[in-house]
């Protein structure tokens, strides 16, 4: 009894040391959390701020059925009237292309990396060619394509230079989100797979890249979002036209960057104000509706467990 009663207040001492202790990392816990939210509120702000002007200036042009079925052929930057559509399909035509021709390569690449050039020389020099395409900017794969497409082999300025362009950067992202996205399959179901004597190239094709194809799909779309909004390659690589031109290999081509960039130095006149803005949140929107396609062809196309 003795010993015990000399021993129960260094007993009660560690609980009240241990209270402090949970007490101390509680009041860290709180002031984590509220730096951030308090964070995630200060990273906002600017978001809805764009947004909410965007929307407040440019929405009633587009509540307008002449904005998505007319061209702006014949519209001074006096005049009012006239709509985008030379300009949406001009974006929509140049971003496919560029989907079609740089998504396999991406996809194709990342697999390689991954699944097959594990510590190879030939996959750190491609990773690190993707590293260095991350940070070209817009303007220098613009002129690299200029040097090439005009300047070396002769040919005119249109919207497939652009989309070559536009290929240059929209690579590097959709490379390197499918390799992570490919990364977090788990080894269980290749092995399962090899087990049951399916060849590599099969299980790559049935399991790996259904199993990941959400994430691959989202960053396609990242990709496409990256490379929708650029200027640079569309003033130097086609020049802006308001007429409506569906060829890319022919001509000059509106594009909804460059009509913003059209009537942007004259923001000072009603009408060519209201068409930069319209502008602007036409090409949100079309990123906004390509997201949300892509979101739902994940969601039914995803590898579902019985």
């Amino acid at each position: 009894m003795t010993a015990i009663a000399e021993n129960k207040p260094a007993y009660d001492g560690q609980v009240l040391d241990l209270s402090g202790k949970s007490g101390a990392r509680a009041f860290k816990n709180t002031l984590a959390t509220v730096l951030i939210v308090l964070a995630f509120v200060i990273a906002m702000i600017p978001l809805l701020w764009i947004l909410i002007t965007v929307i407040g200036k440019g929405y009633h042009l587009l509540l307008n059925a002449d904005w998505w079925s007319q061209s702006q052929r014949g519209i001074t930057v006096r005049r009012a009237g006239g709509g985008a559509y030379h300009a949406i399909m001009g974006t929509l035509i140049m971003s496919l292309i560029t989907a079609v021709i740089a998504v396999p390569i991406a996809v194709l690449g990342a697999i390689y990396l991954v699944e097959y050039g594990k510590g190879t020389r030939a996959a750190k020099i491609v990773s690190f060619m993707i590293d260095i395409l991350t940070g070209v900017p817009s303007i220098v794969a613009a002129l690299f394509v200029y040097a090439v497409w005009i300047t070396v082999f002769g040919f005119n300025r249109v919207g497939f230079a652009v989309s070559l362009s536009l290929v240059l950067l929209m690579l590097p992202v959709v490379l390197r989100s499918t390799e992570e996205m490919l990364k977090l399959v788990p080894d269980e179901l290749r092995e399962a797979s090899y087990a049951l004597g399916v060849p590599k190239w099969k299980t790559i094709l049935k399991v790996v890249v259904p199993t990941a194809f959400g994430g691959i799909v989202t960053g396609v779309m990242l990709g496409l979002a990256r490379v929708m909004g650029e200027t640079a390659p569309l003033l130097i690589l086609v020049g802006y036209s308001k007429n409506i031109n569906l060829n890319p290999f022919s001509g000059f081509m509106g594009a909804l960057p460059t009509m913003i960039n059209q009537d942007r130095t004259e923001l000072a006149l009603p009408n060519a104000a209201d068409r930069v803005w319209a502008a602007a949140l036409t090409l949100i929107l079309l990123v906004l509706v390509l997201n949300v396609l892509a979101r739902l062809v994940a969601r039914f196309s995803a590898v579902k467990s019985k």
